[in-house]
C-alpha cells in the first residue's frame, strides 16, 4: 500500500476530537476533527470526520457522514443589531458594548436509524424522524417525517422509503430498542422489511 496514503490517514486520525458536556454511548463513535457540544449519542451511532454537532439528541443506529453541521447558534434578528458585540459570550470580535442575554438555543432531535449524508446542514430546533434520510449537501430548515428521504437546498421530501403500512409497523415494533440477543436473532430478516414484520407477528 502507498506509504503516503497510510501517513495521510494516520495524520487524519491523530487530530483527535473535541467533545464537551456530551454523552457518547460506549458502542458509538465520533471520528477525529469533529466538535461535539451538549449532545447525546445513543447506541451504535457514529459521526464522521470534521462534523460540528451542538445541542443535539441523536438516537440509536444513526449514520452521520463527514462534514455534517447540526445545531449551532442563531443571531438575534429582532434586536437593533445582530452583532456579537452586543450580547454575552466570547466571540471572534473582541469588543463588547453590552452583554445582553440571547434566547437559549433550541434542541435538535435526530431519531433512530437516521442517515445524514456528507456536508448536510441541519438548523437548530429541527426534528429528523426515525428512519429518515437526509441527502448530502442538503440544508434542512424544517422537521423531517419518519422514513422519508429529503434532499436539496432547502431540503424537500423526495419520497418515502416504504409505504405507510410498513412505516407504521416499524415504528410500532421499535426494533432499535431490542437487546443484542434479539438483534442477532432478527438480523437475518433485515433485508426484507415485510418478512421482518411478519416474524414479529404484525
Amino acid at each position: 500500500m502507498n506509504i503516503l496514503y497510510i501517513w495521510s490517514k494516520l495524520l487524519k486520525k491523530i487530530r483527535g476530537n473535541a467533545i464537551v458536556n456530551s454523552i457518547i454511548h460506549p458502542t458509538s463513535k465520533v471520528e477525529s476533527g469533529s466538535h461535539i457540544v451538549n449532545t447525546t449519542f445513543d447506541k451504535h451511532s457514529f459521526c464522521g470526520y470534521d462534523c460540528e454537532i451542538i445541542n443535539c439528541e441523536i438516537g440509536s443506529f444513526c449514520s452521520i457522514a463527514n462534514n455534517v453541521k447540526i445545531g449551532g447558534g442563531v443571531h438575534p434578528m429582532d434586536w437593533v443589531s445582530m452583532s456579537p458585540v452586543f450580547y454575552e459570550g466570547r466571540d471572534s470580535v473582541k469588543a463588547k458594548f453590552s452583554v445582553h442575554k440571547r434566547k437559549p438555543p433550541l434542541r435538535t432531535i435526530i431519531g433512530h436509524d437516521v442517515w445524514i449524508g456528507q456536508s448536510a446542514i441541519i438548523k437548530q430546533g429541527v426534528t429528523i424522524g426515525t428512519g429518515a434520510v437526509v441527502g448530502m449537501g442538503s440544508i434542512v430548515t424544517k422537521d423531517v417525517e419518519p422514513y422519508s428521504i429529503y434532499a436539496g437546498c432547502p431540503a424537500k421530501e423526495l419520497k418515502k422509503r416504504f409505504d405507510d403500512s410498513i412505516i407504521q409497523k416499524l415504528l410500532q415494533i421499535e426494533w432499535w430498542k431490542f437487546n443484542d440477543q434479539e438483534l442477532k436473532h432478527y438480523a437475518k430478516y433485515f433485508t426484507d422489511p415485510k418478512r421482518f414484520i411478519q416474524e414479529l407477528g404484525l
